[in-house]
């Protein structure tokens, strides 16, 4: 029997928010602040993997140039 993994293609606010560590309110700012890419899906956001890679690759930029 084989098994079949489904693998997400986006994620809700409240994914990415307990995947970063952060509150609702924090992640929701992120969102309209720009800061945190996402797409409008009739009344709800969702975040592409590659958006939360993106946001968490550039924070760690931030960090290593910030104490250099």
């Amino acid at each position: 029997m084989t098994t079949t993994v489904i693998e997400r293609k986006w994620h809700t606010t409240k994914e990415v928010a307990e995947m970063l560590g952060y509150g609702l309110s924090k992640t929701k700012m992120l969102i309209i602040t720009g800061e945190l890419r996402s797409i409008k899906d009739g009344r709800n956001r969702r975040i592409l993997p590659r958006y939360v890679d993106e946001y968490v690759d550039r924070r760690a930029r931030q960090a290593e140039e910030g104490s250099a």
